[in-house]
């Protein structure tokens, strides 16, 4: 039987933006099994952004259950809540969030400060590590403005890595990427997948989406749709389709 990571069961949310109640969230279930790749997909105002807030552990639901390996997240306090964020999830963001004047290296131990058990040896291993599995061992003592967008977005896959987490989280992770760079990070996403990890990947762009195993549509604050994708796109080979670009580096 497969073992779930996270499971949803008829999650709320809802904001009081002076005398109104606003209902971003209606009542929201769904599970993601171990290994699965999943993509959420939604408009503005379909309450992505807010489910997405509430997976990473960054907000919790009004009503409801989400439970995180095993973990509900509605009865952790703030500190707990930190812990669990650290300590089982590797965000990918749009914007990469690296500190400017900090090497690849450094970037992606940053995870790793936080946590007593693990020694500086193991840090500085696990680092070089993660940033060999994205293809940039030779990148280790780069600052974010020497390297492409491409790479700078690989830098911040290795550091959600580095912690060994149950789930990456993606939040729109190709949506300042040019559509080459774009499937090459979803090419990075795919190799993850096979090797075993649990990726959720919140994304507007039904293209994108198209590389993962299954998509779960949201609008007007509730799941309208959760399908499993029969024709999985291939972003090694959407890559080689693509016109090459002499221009491109």
């Amino acid at each position: 039987m497969a073992e779930k990571i996270l499971d949803i069961l008829d999650l709320k949310r809802e904001f009081k933006m002076g005398e109104e109640i606003v209902h971003a969230l209606k009542g929201v279930t769904f599970s993601v099994n171990r290994g699965e790749f999943v993509t959420i997909m939604g408009s503005s105002g379909s309450g992505k952004s807010t489910l997405l807030n509430i997976l990473g552990c960054l907000d919790k639901p009004t009503a409801g259950d989400y439970i995180l390996d095993g973990v509900n997240v509605k009865n952790l306090d703030r500190d707990e809540l930190a812990v669990l964020r650290n300590q089982k999830i590797g965000f990918v963001f749009q914007a990469y969030n690296l500190l400017a004047r900090t090497t690849a290296k450094e970037n992606v131990e940053l995870p790793l400060l936080y946590n007593p058990n693990v020694s500086t040896e193991e840090r500085h291993r696990r680092s070089v590590e993660a940033l060999t599995a994205v293809k940039l061992e030779n990148r280790l003592d780069h600052l974010p403005n020497q390297m492409s967008g491409g790479q700078q977005q690989r830098v911040a896959i290795a550091r959600a890595l580095v912690n060994e987490p149950v789930m990456i989280l993606a939040d729109e992770a190709t949506g300042n990427l040019d559509t080459r760079t774009s499937y090459e990070i979803m090419a990075l996403m795919q190799d993850l997948h096979k090797q075993g990890r649990t990726i959720v990947f919140v994304t507007h762009e039904p293209d994108i989406a198209a590389f993962s195993t299954r998509t779960v549509t949201l609008r007007d604050g509730k799941v309208i749709k959760d399908v499993q994708n029969e024709n999985i796109r291939s972003a090694k080979e959407a890559l080689e389709g693509l016109p090459v670009n002499d221009d491109y580096q």
